[in-house]
């Protein structure tokens, strides 16, 4: 993928022993997305839609920090990734308030706010009673 390929507004890979770029693990924010590519002979693209992210936290161990790297962890609505790891990324905390910073302008423009938010997440049911139901009556 290439500059040309997509108008990213930030771009890295994940980072390796003593922080260097050695990986085929490329992430990469749009206005709209935040894309993870992996692999080198057959790559594989996920991507999640900024507005669809809940909840985002920054991680910062001590090998990681002594190079200015750190992992954030993004919790989202999307049904394939509902957690996205960004592994070891230069400038962590930057890289967290651009992703707020699009974040927030694609819920603008989308109408979304904090309760739209709210509800059930991938994975969690409510109706498990239910199934209670159907053995009491046999």
């Amino acid at each position: 993928m290439s500059k040309n390929d997509i108008d990213y507004i930030w771009t890295d890979k994940k980072r390796t022993l003593f922080g260097l770029p050695w990986s085929f693990t490329r992430y990469y924010l749009t206005e709209t997305k935040f894309i993870t590519q992996i692999g080198f002979f057959n790559i594989k693209e996920d991507e999640i839609d900024l507005y669809k992210i809940i909840d985002k936290s920054v991680s910062r161990p001590f090998f990681q920090r002594m190079f200015d790297c750190g992992t954030i962890t993004i919790h989202s609505k999307d049904a394939d990734t509902p957690t996205k790891i960004v592994k070891c990324v230069k400038k962590p905390r930057q890289v967290s308030n651009l992703i707020d910073k699009y974040l927030n302008r694609m819920r603008d423009r989308y109408g979304i706010r904090g309760r739209d938010m709210v509800g059930i997440m991938h994975g969690d049911y409510q109706d498990h009673d239910d199934i209670d139901d159907d053995y009491d009556n046999n």
